[in-house]
């Protein structure tokens, strides 16, 4: 039998990869993938951002998000500009055909998340916090 830990994990990774499925399923009615779509929603909720920041706030590795980058400005979603502090930085900015796609695109993604959350109920849903004690005691052993 596997412990409370375990099931726990499993059951979290499960709902996630729905989640994640579902996403990519919305996303590519759009004509973008799910990972083109989390760095057009870090950019519509978050506004201008480096190619760092976005790529921490998507949990991408480095080598995925320079194709991710460099396919959604030949869609002409986005475009790079040169950071006035540091030339070498790029920020990514969405483009009025991106903030269109996304603008459109987010709140069926939002409203279809809470579609599938809707079996809990607030105090099940405010358990959620429960995670990011988790992922900040992760973090900190990553320093």
């Amino acid at each position: 039998m596997k412990s409370l830990e375990m099931r726990a994990l499993v059951g979290l990774h499960r709902s996630v990869n729905m989640l994640d499925k579902l996403t990519a399923d919305l996303a590519a009615k759009y004509e973008v993938t799910f990972s083109q779509f989390m760095v057009l929603e870090a950019l519509y909720s978050k506004g201008d951002l480096t190619v760092g920041a976005v790529r921490e706030h998507i949990l991408s590795s480095v080598g995925t998000i320079s194709v991710i980058v460099n396919n959604l400005v030949k869609m002409k979603y986005i475009e790079r500009l040169t950071d006035k502090n540091d030339r070498r930085v790029s920020i990514l900015h969405l483009t009025e055909a991106g903030r269109k796609i996304i603008s459109q695109l987010a709140p069926e993604n939002i409203t279809m998340i809470k579609d599938v959350l809707s079996v809990l109920d607030e105090k099940e849903k405010k358990f959620s916090s429960n995670f990011k004690k988790i992922g900040g005691k992760t973090d900190e052993k990553n320093r």
